[in-house]
């Protein structure tokens, strides 16, 4: 039937759909999680050598070594991390936020945890670490400063370099925290930190020379990255280096990409660079309207690839008896949508330091895909819910009712052609008795019958095809934002971006093992709780259509639910709670619509005869 052959073609574009999506998500999850066991278990026992920085130098192409790296062990073998805090002297770090501490040897900004997110859904799970000192297995930090400009022999504050701090208090957002170094020629440097109550340091440096000779200087950030992090590894999602260069626009450099170009310069004004991780990025945020030499770099420093962004701005000389200053912005923390910004038509109250700041497009630090146009509104709307109701989960729920509510006329006019089509299956099938050898006359006369009666062919794949984008949307916001990271529903889902806990192979815990963590078939059992309601729903949604004649349609039609529940399983919780939601929606509009046009809703008919005794064949 014309009909079903149109759902059987919804239906399969859906299925090559999430295929997709299971290369691209399901599979590399078991490995993530794997990857994301063994890092945990590296910095817990480190094994590699840190390597040192590097400062960037006036035209310079290739990273130059900045010296011996701060916080260095010894031996070549890295320290632990609370080891390597505790060698060097510090001024405390303390805000709502975030908590950690910065080195006054270097004055590096190295050792930064987000206090707010936990490594895992248990609240007592150790916070999540952003930066750590050199000498430690993955250093991680930004550093400030200024470099001499060719000829000069000034001696400069480098990362060796011991500064004092003036009074005791600890950084946070009420209280600046000030460094000086004198290098006993006659320059003295004063570092000025200050924080903000989220995740933005803004460093103020000043030179004073009361020698008796001029001195030109470049100021310059970097940020340093040692060691290749663990990365997420999906087509959808950026992890590495990444700017908006000004008139160049957004650039994005993973991790190996760098590797291969080795070193990126950029002669720009009006941007930002930094490094990002899924969730969590570093940015340098220079004056907007400052001349930069800008680069993405990486480096083999023995045996430890390196990476860093870096900028030096126009030199500034400082004559005797004179000073002169210089103002940077680093950004470390959580990318929140509200934090960072959002730049969009729509996005009242979320500009974030994108707005307050003058920024060129920090909103793309997340990374919101091609498809953005369709992802930010997702986001928005589920953010709104969210603050109303105080549950992703509802939030979910709520956004799919909108969504439906949305494309009510186009569904309308689908389901409506959808049942006039069953209204004319006795005709249809009038017509196969007629001319049962010339199929070419029976769809001439059905698409008179078509024509007659005003029915759309393949409307029966709108639905569907209309589903799609909503799916790609809501599973780039799961899979992007931190907002849905450990985002509980009810009951046992305490994470909307993970798959259900629940699985039906080990009976829902009552046997102590991982189907999960079988070889090859594992990513394929995660058969939660949600995945089975969703395939019910999805049951229920076929059954709604009376069953094809066909024993091989039939067939597709019988196996599809099944198949559906296996390939979502693995899926985020909140997409499959979206999916069972919208199927239950979907049948309850079909039905309805079906009973408007006078067409037996044949739903309990045809479960009834699902599970009913079949007759018996009659013999000849």
């Amino acid at each position: 039937m014309t009909d079903n052959r149109n759902t059987i073609i919804a239906v399969v574009l859906s299925g090559l759909v999430l295929i997709g999506w299971q290369y691209f998500y399901n599979i590399p999850q078991m490995e993530k999680q794997k990857a994301q066991q063994a890092t945990q278990a590296q910095l817990a026992n480190p094994a590699q050598p840190a390597a040192g920085g590097s400062t960037p130098q006036p035209g310079s192409a290739a990273p130059t070594p900045a010296g011996a790296p701060t916080n260095a062990a010894p031996s070549n073998a890295p320290v632990s991390r609370d080891q390597a805090i505790s060698s060097t002297k510090r001024v405390k770090i303390d805000t709502p936020r975030l908590a950690g501490s910065i080195s006054l040897k270097g004055a590096r900004l190295d050792d930064i945890a987000l206090t707010k997110f936990r490594m895992t859904v248990d609240p007592t799970s150790p916070p999540i670490t952003l930066f750590s000192p050199s000498g430690t297995a993955a250093p991680y930090y930004a550093e400030f400063g200024w470099v001499g400009a060719t000829g000069t022999t000034a001696k400069l504050p480098d990362a060796n370099t011991e500064w004092t701090q003036e009074g005791t208090n600890a950084l946070t957002p009420s209280s600046p925290v000030v460094l000086k170094y004198n290098n006993g020629e006659g320059l003295t440097f004063t570092r000025t930190i200050s924080i903000d109550d989220r995740y933005l340091f803004s460093i103020k440096d000043d030179v004073a020379n009361a020698g008796s000779n001029p001195v030109t200087l470049y100021p310059f950030a970097l940020i340093s990255r040692h060691g290749t992090p663990h990365v997420e590894g999906y087509y959808i999602l950026h992890e590495g280096l990444v700017g908006y260069l000004g008139d160049q626009g957004l650039q994005e450099y993973g991790y190996k990409k760098i590797e291969e170009a080795k070193s990126v310069p950029f002669n720009v004004t009006n941007a930002w660079l930094g490094i990002t991780d899924k969730y969590w990025a570093s940015a340098l945020l220079p004056d907007t309207t400052a001349k930069l030499q800008a680069r993405f770099s990486s480096n083999l420093a023995g045996t430890v690839r390196t990476y860093q962004t870096d900028y030096l701005q126009d030199a500034q000389t400082v004559a005797p008896g004179a000073s002169t200053s210089a103002n940077a912005r680093l950004f470390a923390g959580a990318k929140e949508a509200a934090t960072v910004g959002l730049n969009f038509p729509i996005a009242v109250g979320l500009g974030g330091y994108n707005q307050s700041l003058g920024l060129n497009h920090f909103d793309l630090l997340i990374d919101w895909g091609w498809f953005y146009f369709i992802t930010k509104p997702m986001f928005l709307a589920l953010d709104w819910f969210f603050h109303l109701f105080g549950n992703f989960g509802v939030a979910i729920l709520l956004v799919t009712v909108l969504v439906k509510i949305i494309f009510f006329p186009l569904a309308n006019k689908s389901y409506a052609s959808m049942a006039k089509m069953k209204a004319i299956q006795p005709q249809l099938m009038a017509l196969k008795e007629r001319y049962p050898d010339d199929r070419m006359k029976q769809q001439q006369e059905m698409m008179e019958i078509y024509k007659k009666e005003k029915i759309n062919p393949v409307a029966g794949c709108l639905p569907v095809l209309l589903q799609i984008p909503v799916f790609f949307s809501l599973y780039k916001v799961l899979f992007v934002t931190i907002e849905m990271r450990h985002a509980p529903f009810f009951g046992w889902i305490k994470d909307l971006s993970a798959h259900d806990p629940t699985n039906l192979f080990n009976l829902f815990g009552l046997l102590p093992f991982d189907p999960t963590a079988i070889p090859v078939l594992g990513h394929y059992l995660a058969l939660g709780i949600w995945p089975i309601i969703m395939g019910i729903t999805m049951w229920f949604q076929m059954k709604l259509n009376p069953t094809p004649p066909d024993p091989t349609q039939k067939m597709i039609f019988d196996w599809m639910p099944l198949i559906f529940t296996f390939m979502l399983a693995g899926f985020p919780a909140g997409l499959v709670i979206y999916w069972a939601w919208n199927n239950l929606l979907s049948v309850l509009q079909q039905a309805y619509i079906m009973n408007k046009n006078g067409v037996k809703v044949e739903l309990f008919d045809n479960i009834k005869s699902t599970f009913g005794k079949k007759p018996a064949e009659k013999k000849s």
